[in-house]
């Protein structure tokens, strides 16, 4: 039997750069926190479009988008939707390395962050952050070199 629930593709940006990492700031129906530069692709968008288009609307920054550095899924059971549709959702987070190619910082207007900011990756672990955070984090340190995945 098929489980009947709602799937959105999503691409997010890790930037790294002089010890800091670019985040956004995401408030919601009541929830808020940190976050990675990123969000839902659009219909037939390709990933890597949705990640320069969503960094540059969360940031005002211009981005080339490198490797990707791996796939986080979401689930949230329907009770726990923001929509309040009832039905499960998952996300699928395309997660990428990404580097400032141009723009400035600026704040999104009537978008779901408020504003953006570089962080020193010291001050990360007492940030109030979504777990997206720390899974981009992570998914930088362990990212392959030339094919191999660095020594623990």
């Amino acid at each position: 039997m098929s489980m009947q629930f709602d799937t959105r593709p999503a691409a997010y940006g890790v930037v790294i750069r002089d010890g800091a990492i670019l985040l956004a700031y995401w408030k919601q129906d009541g929830k808020e926190g940190w976050t990675l530069p990123g969000g839902g692709l659009d219909l037939g968008e390709h990933p890597v479009d949705g990640c320069r288009r969503e960094i540059r609307e969360e940031t005002g920054y211009e981005a080339d988008i490198r490797a990707m550095l791996g796939i986080d899924v979401g689930h949230w059971p329907g009770e726990e939707r923001l929509d309040g549709s009832g039905r499960d959702f998952q996300a699928l987070r395309l997660v990428y390395e990404a580097s400032i190619t141009g723009g400035e910082l600026t704040h999104e207007i009537d978008g779901s962050t408020t504003h953006a900011a570089w962080v020193p990756l010291g001050k990360v672990p007492g940030l109030n952050r979504v777990s997206l955070v720390d899974i981009g984090l992570r998914l930088h340190r362990e990212r392959p070199l030339n094919g191999k995945l660095p020594a623990p």
